[in-house]
């Protein structure tokens, strides 16, 4: 069994849907980093290769072992509607309200966002460590929450996910010990 400590990265104040656009974090806010970084264990660290969850994770790193950043840990691939604002176009809602196989065009679907990230963290699971940091992204995080609780995507994104929040999973069996928890 591996705990998953589920890191979303500093914020990056963008009113937009942001997921393979390379925003920087804001991690001025030191105390909560700090924080975060008490709060973990010691353990191996693996964040995303988007800069946000890289200096996210070169943030809390303290002595902890790094591991390669990781592109299949990136957020949702928003396709042309990267850093778009919400808005009423049918195929943006349907995204959001009957997520799974709908995408956006020239991005990807809640489905295939899953399957990626959920392969990547098999493969990190497969290293059999007691537990393992990874610092992402919303949507990343969202799809292990998914697993765990074994629900449906739509269940799933009524999960709040913060910025500098950590969600613990449990794994052989799957279940979710924390979601968005601010230490």
């Amino acid at each position: 069994m591996t705990r998953l400590w589920l890191v979303r990265h500093g914020p990056t104040h963008a009113k937009a849907m942001v997921g393979w656009t390379d925003l920087p974090a804001d991690l001025s806010d030191v105390d909560a980093i700090a924080r975060l970084s008490d709060h973990l264990p010691d353990a191996p660290v693996v964040s995303s290769d988007l800069s946000r969850a890289v200096s996210t994770a070169d943030a809390i790193q303290a002595h902890r072992p790094r591991l390669p950043h990781d592109a299949a840990l990136r957020e949702i691939h928003f396709g042309d509607w990267e850093m778009a604002t919400f808005s009423d176009d049918p195929l943006m809602r349907a995204y959001w309200e009957t997520p799974g196989d709908i995408a956006p065009p020239n991005g990807e679907s809640w489905n295939a966002v899953a399957a990626r990230v959920s392969a990547a963290i098999d493969g990190y699971l497969a290293l059999g460590l007691p537990d393992l940091i990874v610092v992402g992204h919303f949507g990343m995080i969202l799809t292990q929450v998914q697993r765990a609780l074994s629900i449906t995507p739509y269940e799933a994104f009524g999960h709040r996910i913060d910025n500098l929040s950590v969600t613990e999973i449990k794994t052989a069996p799957w279940s979710a010990e924390r979601i968005n928890h601010k230490p």
